[in-house]
């Protein structure tokens, strides 16, 4: 009977990989054209690509400093336990899923179609992030411009944008506590965001014309790097990924021979096993691991699908979510050096200088390296720093919108420098609401918001669609396709298990601990939550709108699990008698 279906026509299958010519793979869709798709030149390529994504500024700012504060070395210990049972599972969930599939994020679910909505959830996060992610590296840029002279903008209080409480470290004895600000403190919101000159998110006034030039310029900047796909990003991370090794290396050995230094350094590293008794260190550490590796942003399942089919994701998935979390581990040296060079320096302890986030890397660490012989020389190395680690986390963003579109919109695909160019000028335009003087309320609004809850929920679906409707041992079955072997007990038990558990509690924890936005003594107004909200949900409503769509405008009916095993077999006979 098999034989004499198979007469009546061929079986319209989609084939993954069809034949590799010049760099370029072909598959064929289901009605038979063949259809181009763009590969890494070089492995390294690939691997750079994902590293520059993941090590980001948050590698800079946020992990030494939790390590610093829930117990130094101690803090290893839940981190490194939810990196084994959940970021690593993940991260090679999502490089497997779309180096088999072979595209982006929304079009990797022809594997589960009602799940698709996920695709665009994640798609919508990226696109949001891109809206303020560029202006930091906007600020960095302003910084870069702002080293080459030969006193530093941010040493003195004689500045036209200083106000009467600013005050050298020197004489802060003098000031009330509450009415601190350092020169580098009032330069960041002074000189930079003149945030002086707005009432609040209500005021935001017009763009500043500095930073909208460094934001047009990050953002050409960008566009040239996507314009061709992996043919020019590839290129371009071999410079911006490998630069702030270079650079954090160069630091850590000016940073160490700096008085105080040793004694910021033990600090870091100062075990407090009695702080893992805290639930918040736990929970702490969990977030870190969510969002340090990149995983929910659709970027790795961008990325991975212009691999050759038959590349090793599980070898590429060790090694590059081990190095980012050794170069947060190795950052930590280079911050916390300088941090105690500082407090030394100063005569004060060691918790009034350690911050996290913004106030790091443009107050903290400016203010450290203004102290030092040729200070000039170090901020400009510094802030490429910075600039670089922006950059290609940026293209990563980009890309995973711009790849996930494409491929779901074929007609795209012949005007992807149309497009490109159509979604870098759309950020732009609405981060110049973040260039403004009172753009950093903004800024706020959209870190808040953007990718917090939403990632952690588009990440949960992720895994229940693949673990639960797409099933582990189907999804086992095309890793061995790809790579000779099938993944071991322990990954299969993490997919469908531990990961899903894990990800369900961070949900619940997001929820539960939410706090609305606020800048130093600035509370958001309600509209403005309200805003945020919205933001969040539009990208969070995707998985069930789509969901609706599908099972609304589908024919036919559900088969149980029994039927659509024996239907899958059958399909797969009649493809293997042709």
């Amino acid at each position: 009977m098999i034989a004499s279906l198979a007469l009546h026509g061929p079986v319209q299958v989609e084939l993954i990989l069809v034949k590799e010519q010049n760099g370029v793979q072909f598959t064929t869709d289901p009605s038979g054209g063949p259809v181009e798709r763009e590969t890494w030149g070089k492995k390294i390529d690939f691997l750079l690509s994902v590293i520059g994504f993941a090590v980001d500024l948050a590698n800079v700012w946020r992990f030494p400093y939790l390590c610093y504060k829930n117990g130094g070395g101690a803090f290893l210990v839940p981190y490194m336990f939810f990196m084994v049972i959940a970021g690593m599972p993940l991260f090679y969930m999502e490089l497997a899923l779309g180096q088999y599939n072979r595209e982006g994020a929304a079009g990797v679910w022809k594997i589960c179609p009602i799940f698709k909505g996920v695709g665009y959830t994640v798609i919508l996060i990226s696109l949001y992030v891109g809206f303020y992610y560029n202006v930091i590296i906007s600020w960095a840029l302003f910084y870069l411009f702002s080293s080459f002279t030969s006193e530093l903008p941010w040493v003195h209080c004689n500045n036209t944008w200083n106000s009467p409480n600013c005050s050298d470290w020197a004489h802060n004895s003098s000031i009330n506590d509450s009415h601190k600000a350092t020169p580098a403190q009032e330069y960041f919101e002074r000189g930079v965001l003149h945030i002086q000159d707005s009432g609040g998110i209500d005021d935001l006034g017009k763009p500043r014309w500095q930073l909208t030039s460094c934001l047009a310029v990050v953002i050409v900047l960008l566009y040239f790097s996507l314009w061709k796909g992996v043919k020019t990003s590839g290129k371009v991370v071999w410079i911006t990924a490998t630069m702030p090794y270079l650079v954090l290396t160069v630091l850590l050995i000016r940073g160490v021979t700096l008085p105080g230094a040793m004694d910021g350094i033990r600090a870091y590293l100062s075990v407090d096993f009695l702080r893992l008794c805290d639930a918040q260190v736990w929970i702490e550490a969990a977030t870190q691991i969510c969002f340090s590796l990149g995983v929910g942003f659709g970027v790795l399942i961008a990325f991975s699908s212009y691999n050759k089919f038959s590349n090793n994701c599980y070898r590429d998935a060790i090694i590059t979510s081990s190095i980012n979390s050794l170069t947060s581990f190795f950052s930590g040296f280079v911050v916390f050096s300088f941090l105690g060079y500082m407090s030394h320096k100063h005569n004060v302890p060691l918790d009034k200088v350690a911050r996290d986030g913004a106030g790091l890397v443009f107050v903290i660490y400016p203010e450290a390296i203004a102290t030092l012989p040729g200070s000039s020389v170090w901020a400009v190395i510094f802030f490429i720093m910075l600039l670089t680690l922006g950059i290609d986390s940026a293209m990563g963003g980009m890309e995973s919108v711009i790849t996930g579109l494409i491929d779901e919109f074929k007609c795209l695909h012949k005007h992807r420098e149309l497009f490109t160019l159509f979604i870098v000028v759309s950020t732009f335009l609405i981060s110049l609401f973040c260039v403004t003087n009172g753009g950093m309320y903004v800024f706020t609004l959209l870190d808040h918001f953007a990718a917090g809850t939403s990632i952690l929920f588009g990440v949960l679906i992720e895994a229940i669609g693949i673990a639960w409707f797409y099933g582990v041992d189907r999804f086992s079955d095309d890793i061995e396709e790809m790579i000779g072997h099938r993944p071991g007990l322990y990954w299969r038990l993490c997919w469908k298990f531990v990961s899903p558990c894990f990800l369900l509690f961070m949900v619940v924890v997001s929820f539960a601990t939410f706090n609305p936005p606020s800048y130093g003594s600035y509370t958001f107004p309600t509209w403005a939550n309200m805003v945020g909200w919205c933001l969040a949900i539009s990208s969070m409503s995707m998985v069930p709108l789509y969901a609706i769509y599908k099972l609304c405008s589908l024919p036919g009916k559900f088969l149980p699990h029994k039927q659509r095993q024996v239907r899958h077999r059958f399909i797969r006979s009649v493809m293997i008698l042709q």
